[in-house]
């Protein structure tokens, strides 16, 4: 990457001591935009753009919003050792086995996965941006896929010239560094199994080894959908790190009503949000999940 990119880039991020995003998050978006740069492949100006995408979940970027939450956080508060709940504890369980009971989605290489969702962006200097995104990412990583933005409110990139509420179309180029649906397909779904290997993937990485396995556990929910086992293995696993909490009155980031977990070892204020009848998951505080399902092709989005 030349130069001028790097600044360019860097010059679109919070600075570190931005009190809404902190540094970990900071370096993590940092890490991912210097990574992961697009080609316009509909609009005007064929010039390179930014693709935000987790490590895991390859939908978007960690989201600086403020807390969207009324909270009533049942637990130990303000102690330096975290103590978990057992009705949040309880609760990860029943989630996990409603997780369990869906059905699988056949799913062929030549497919995509569909992830829509709404969040936001904190530009410095320039306020926050809120926008709707919808991914379509090849089952096996192995071909372009497409991110499409559309800004709802607040200011858009530097040198971006769709108007808000219009649709951007951006490439999303295979990156080895992403993990695959195929790839999260084969990780391990005994709990135990599949907390010991996140920790060995994520040692040295955040603040604290559960703090890390966290922030990885919350990027992969979103594709876990569709894998009834792994995403039930997530929510168990989950349940074994200590610190959760249940979050009585929650709202994700579209507004929607829910319960929400919350952890200690997070050192920001993510919330996970479940529907109180169904616990169908919802997304987070900071970014909703609006759809996901598998598609034949680019442009499709699935059946109801």
């Amino acid at each position: 990457m030349k130069p001028e990119e790097r600044e360019e880039l860097a010059r679109l991020l919070p600075s570190p001591g931005d009190p809404v995003l902190p540094s970990d998050r900071h370096d993590l978006l940092k890490d991912h935009m210097m990574q992961e740069l697009t080609v316009d492949v509909t609009g005007p100006a064929a010039a390179q753009k930014p693709a935000f995408r987790r490590r895991f979940a390859m939908i978007a970027l960690p989201l600086a919003a403020a807390t969207a939450v009324t909270a009533v956080v049942i637990g130990t508060a303000g102690s330096d050792t975290p103590t978990t709940d057992q009705e949040a504890v309880d609760l990860l369980n029943r989630i996990a086995t409603i997780a369990a009971a869906k059905k699988s989605v056949p799913v062929r290489d030549d497919q995509y996965v569909y992830i829509r969702t709404q969040g936001s962006m904190e530009m410095e200097d320039r306020g926050t941006q809120i926008f709707r995104r919808s991914n379509w990412t090849a089952v096996d990583g192995k071909r372009a896929g497409l991110a499409r933005i559309t800004v709802l409110s607040g200011p858009t990139l530097p040198g971006h010239r769709t108007p808000k509420g219009v649709p951007e179309d951006m490439t999303l180029s295979p990156d080895p560094n992403v993990t695959t649906y195929r790839e999260l397909e084969a990780l391990p779904t005994d709990p135990d199994r599949l907390l010991e290997k996140i920790y060995a993937d994520t040692e040295g990485q955040g603040p604290t080894r559960e703090g890390a396995a966290l922030e990885t556990i919350g990027d992969m929910l979103d594709d876990a959908t569709l894998l009834p086992e792994l995403d039930a293995a997530l929510y168990r696993a989950a349940a074994k790190i200590p610190g959760v909490r249940v979050v009585e009155n929650a709202e994700d980031f579209a507004g929607r009503p829910g319960i929400g977990l919350s952890f200690k070892e997070r050192d920001d204020t993510d919330v996970w949000v479940f529907d109180k009848k169904s616990l169908n998951y919802l997304g987070s505080d900071e970014e909703a999940l609006l759809a996901v399902g598998v598609v034949d092709k680019i442009g499709d989005t699935p059946k109801s």
